[in-house]
């Protein structure tokens, strides 16, 4: 199971990007699937997290009404998506995304699978 994330870049105060996680459809097949993030000198923290099916969607605080995540399914494959609006400098960390079979979907020790990370640099 490999996830790969992209979509990542220096963007200014306000602007908007949107992220994409790209995994195999077995990575969807049973899992809940969220973002996290890590700014530098600070500890991984929760972003957004999906149901498997779509239906249920959890965000933090600080990103509710800013940011919003979906899932779409095809013949190519399975992906997630984070977009990203309004986005300040706060924002700026190395995105995760991951997937996970149970658990809490805000804690990233329920997470067994990981991508890579792409970075988000939000200038003021």
């Amino acid at each position: 199971v490999q996830l790969q994330a992209s979509g990542g870049g220096l963007v200014q105060a306000g602007d908007s990007l949107r992220l994409t996680c790209a995994a195999s459809t077995r990575a969807f097949s049973s899992a809940a699937m969220g973002w996290f993030r890590q700014a530098p000198g600070k500890e991984r923290e929760f972003v957004a997290a999906i149901s498997w099916s779509g239906s249920t969607t959890v965000y933090a605080d600080s990103v509710r009404g800013r940011f919003t995540i979906t899932i779409s399914r095809d013949r190519t494959g399975n992906k997630a998506y984070l977009q990203m609006n309004n986005l300040k400098p706060e924002d700026t960390a190395v995105y995760y995304c991951a997937t996970q079979e149970s658990g809490n979907a805000q804690e990233a020790a329920a997470y067994d699978n990981w991508g890579q990370g792409t970075q988000v640099t939000v200038s003021s």
